[in-house]
């Protein structure tokens, strides 16, 4: 784990706890606040640790948060997080990963019941005594026997954390995009997206939102009872008014990378939101999020004397939220809500699409962003066949790259050193070669290049030798071993593979994969400087499992004037759909086309690769 994730997660971790015991409530924002600043980084907190002055640079960082920063730089703790873990019983964060108890709720659990982890939560179910608790009636404690039960089908629901059963991007979208196309059948002509996390790109979600818009209550009806009754409802944990929620059942199906417990598990919480039509733009924004983008967003309302929520934009008449919801007294909205534009517009701000929704600056836009888009991608740079471990002949390869309107598909098949890949020995790949070149005679319509994916040997040395690199039309350098590298390693490693002269592309940087290892944690920072100077294109590989760049390293780049590179490492047919996941990633932090050699006209994009030859 890099410092970075190691302290978001202690912050993190450390506003829950204040909130559980009921300490200041905008002390435990403070830390929620800086944990969200530390994970959005590229480069290493450590290393700006050295100055506390860098620190407090940061927005969200004070003085008090940039000591506590320091100090687990130079002693690996955090003092008053270890307090803070005295104070609490050892079983109580733990149900933290339970679906609808938050540190309130829990907080109310401990002191006015007793729970101090999941099996007194189960004991004081069975005997009655949540039912005097304030706020939780039988439906609710029947709710939270529905999330415990889920909870514990779940791999790792003995302890494993939170984070290792959030969904990948690439499982979750298809999952949303089936029930929105059920939803869209059973009741014909009614607004319906998903919305949350996953509308935002993040690589992991932790539950699915579905928002409906119905024109009567007839309508919704039906769609409240298509939805519990879809196949795949392991249970339905609501149903009625403007809400419903299920638990849905998964399977298996994830291809090369084999069953993933994590994501293959029990399944996953979706919940289906109900608005007015007139009010769905302003529910899109609100569901979409991303919370802190909301917060800034009600804060620009209040300055301007309005109000701002899921219904839509109104006078600010009730400052201290005695009465009810503006909606609800028949308060007129000041714009139309039916869309998000016309909500960004009523608040000075151009339309912000969804990934760029996490308060890292985006309220500052004076024009809509431009970004990257799946449809600006004409070329695969990072590609597999049957010659090392890929399902597709080079042909085959071409021909749906073809299909799929690209200009350029290079074939790069594994190195030496990839034994378990099939990676091509010398005399392997420059027969490979020749039959590259043979396809390339054959098949019309696309460049096909010849290429390969080099192993970054652990001391930075690339699997084959310049003479043979220099044969080759593409060369993408990628570390698949030797993962658990110090930072200064890894960063001197990864250094001596961007100055060679004959590499394109930096492939899947730090070698992740989500929710299975953390891979390198280099020093991002000098590996982009280092690709700008060297023309060197810095890869977003596509897969959801990798997503690598991720999305704080993209931003950095994109920042820096670095290229990118979105390559789908196809080794199927389906790989080439994984496009649209790196395209989100791009967009989180805030890629233009014109920035990645994928989007870039066939002439320019090979007289960039000759460049190096």
């Amino acid at each position: 784990m890099s410092s970075n994730d190691a302290i978001a997660r202690i912050l993190h971790e450390m506003s829950q706890m204040m909130d559980i015991l009921g300490e200041d409530s905008f002390r435990a924002a403070a830390h929620a606040r800086a944990a969200r600043a530390v994970e959005s980084l590229s480069v290493d907190v450590a290393k700006l640790a050295v100055d506390k002055n860098q620190l407090r640079s940061l927005d969200g960082i004070g003085a008090k948060m940039a000591d506590k920063i320091h100090e687990y730089v130079t002693t690996g703790a955090i003092r008053e997080h270890g307090e803070l873990l005295g104070r609490l019983p050892s079983g109580l964060l733990c149900l933290l990963e339970i679906q609808g108890l938050g540190p309130k709720t829990i907080r109310s659990l401990w002191q006015q019941a007793g729970v101090t982890d999941l099996a007194s939560l189960e004991k004081a179910i069975d005997s009655g005594a949540l039912l005097a608790i304030p706020r939780m009636g039988q439906k609710s404690i029947d709710k939270l026997k529905q999330a415990i039960a889920f909870y514990k089908s779940q791999a790792g629901g003995a302890g494993e954390g939170a984070a290792a059963r959030r969904l990948h991007l690439g499982i979750a979208m298809p999952i949303a995009e089936r029930v929105v196309e059920l939803l869209a059948s059973a009741v014909p002509g009614v607004k319906i997206a998903f919305a949350g996390s996953l509308r935002r790109g993040k690589e992991t979600i932790g539950d699915i939102d579905i928002l409906a818009a119905p024109r009567d209550q007839a309508e919704a009806d039906r769609l409240t009872q298509a939805f519990t009754t879809m196949p795949g409802v392991v249970s339905v944990l609501a149903a009625g008014g403007t809400r419903a929620s299920v638990q849905v059942g998964l399977g298996d199906g994830l291809g090369r990378w084999g069953r993933d417990p994590s994501a293959a598990a029990a399944g996953v919480q979706m919940d289906l939101k109900l608005v007015p039509p007139e009010s769905w733009g302003a529910a899109m924004m609100y569901f979409t999020g991303s919370k802190e983008h909301n917060v800034a967003l009600r804060e620009r309302a209040r300055k301007k004397g309005l109000t701002l929520n899921e219904y839509g934009l109104f006078p600010e008449d009730d400052p201290d939220r005695k009465l009810e919801p503006p909606q609800k007294r028949g308060v007129a909205a000041v714009c139309k809500a039916d869309t998000e534009e016309s909500v960004y517009a009523a608040l000075g701000l151009p339309y912000l699409p969804p990934e760029c929704r996490e308060n890292l600056g985006e309220l500052a836009s004076t024009t809509p962003p431009v970004l990257i888009e799946v449809a600006d991608i004409k070329a695969e740079l990072h590609a597999h066949t049957t010659a090392s471990d890929g399902r597709l002949s080079i042909i085959e390869l071409a021909e749906e790259a073809r299909s799929r309107g690209f200009h350029t598909i290079a074939v790069t098949d594994h190195s030496r050193s990839s034994a378990v890949a099939g990676g091509l020995s010398v005399e392997r790949l420059l027969d490979h070669i020749n039959a590259v070149r043979a396809a390339a005679r054959q098949v019309t319509g696309i460049t096909i290049l010849a290429g390969s994916e080099v192993d970054i040997l652990a001391d930075g040395r690339l699997d084959y030798d310049d003479d043979i690199l220099r044969m080759l039309d593409v060369v993408v350098a990628s570390p698949h071993a030797a993962l658990s590298q110090s930072p200064e390693v890894a960063t001197a490693r990864l250094l001596k593979a961007i100055e060679n002269p004959f590499v394109h592309v930096l492939g899947h940087p730090t070698g992740r994969q989500i929710n299975r290892r953390p891979g390198l944690s280099p020093d991002m920072q000098m590996l982009i400087a280092a690709a700008k100077e060297r023309n060197v294109a810095l890869e977003i590989n596509t897969h959801w499992m990798r997503l690598d760049l991720r999305d704080a390293h993209a931003r950095a780049a994109a920042a820096a004037g670095c290229l990118v590179a979105l390559d789908s490492d196809v080794h199927d047919p389906s790989d080439f759909d994984n496009l649209r996941y790196g395209v989100m990633t791009a967009r989180r932090g805030g890629v233009i086309a014109s920035q990645c050699v994928n989007t870039w006209p066939a002439d320019r994009l090979h007289a960039w690769l000759k460049s190096k030859r």
